[in-house]
């Protein structure tokens, strides 16, 4: 099992909405970075959830459900999605600002690559991160 991080708007898909919708599609990514990112997950893969723009926060846990395949909103075909399923949300979200004070995150591709919408978590930050937002890994 891999760990990732993906990034949402709250006003275009919110940790409600995957509540509410259960298992859905992660589309809409079009940076070729992130995309590869996405090719990697596999079925069973965890993903923090994170809240950007305002918030700038993890507030919950997707699994991944269904691997890589085409976008059919991308009319260039060179783009795909992922679908994921809620899992569970952080009892205590997890800022930005806290992610930058610990030291043992600095390495963390959120801080290093901050623009980034789909980011590669290591398994010791996961448990860090997990721990920070009171939730188990």
């Amino acid at each position: 099992m891999a760990f990732w991080l993906m990034k949402s708007e709250p006003g275009a898909w919110s940790w409600d909405d995957q509540v509410s919708a259960g298992s859905a599609e992660w589309d809409g990514v079009r940076n070729y970075q992130a995309a590869n990112n996405m090719k990697a997950m596999k079925p069973g893969d965890r993903v923090f959830f994170y809240h950007s723009v305002d918030e700038k926060r993890i507030v919950g846990i997707v699994e991944v459900v269904k691997e890589y395949y085409p976008d059919p909103s991308d009319a260039s075909g060179r783009f795909g999605m992922v679908d994921v399923k809620a899992l569970r949300p952080f009892e205590k979200p997890v800022t930005l600002a806290r992610i930058k004070a610990a030291p043992h995150l600095a390495g963390l591709a959120l801080v290093r690559q901050s623009r980034l919408s789909v980011l590669p978590v290591s398994e010791d930050e996961w448990k860090i991160i997990c721990k920070m937002g009171e939730t188990r890994p």
